[in-house]
């Protein structure tokens, strides 16, 4: 038999703000990195691999927006 479980929480003010944070940089990273393999795919017909998109991520997109750090 599969049981299933719903929690609630209840976060403060901050938390709610550094949560809204959290996830907008997180939607960001995977925009900036699903359009990246979209023009890559475009122009030369491959694909990024995991550690490239974490390179990517790491190496440019941090430097580049100092916000993600």
């Amino acid at each position: 038999m599969l049981k299933g479980f719903k929690y609630r929480i209840y976060p403060t003010e901050l938390q709610e703000i550094q949560m809204g944070k959290t996830f907008g940089c997180c939607r960001f990273v995977y925009n900036q990195i699903l359009s990246k393999k979209i023009d890559l795919y475009k122009t030369d017909k491959k694909s990024l691999s995991k550690m490239d998109c974490n390179n990517y991520c790491n190496r440019e997109l941090k430097k580049e927006f100092l916000w993600l750090k």
